[in-house]
């Protein structure tokens, strides 16, 4: 069966650099999917995505 509903996205954008930052914030950038400065991500939003996005909400930005 297809699944007919639309799932929520969101988009999360990098802002801010990573240099200085903690190993596990870097982690947690790279997982989201986020490279340069100011590149974006388009990701389904579920628990863990907002989880991942507070932690490192200081370098991102959520559209």
């Amino acid at each position: 069966m297809v699944n007919s509903h639309k799932e929520k996205t969101i988009k999360i954008t990098l802002i801010k650099s990573m240099i200085g930052t903690k190993k596990s914030h870097k982690a947690t950038v790279r997982g989201l999917g986020l490279r340069k400065l100011n590149s974006s991500s388009i990701l389904i939003d579920t628990p863990e995505v907002r989880g991942m996005i507070d932690k490192i909400n200081y370098l991102v930005k959520c559209d």
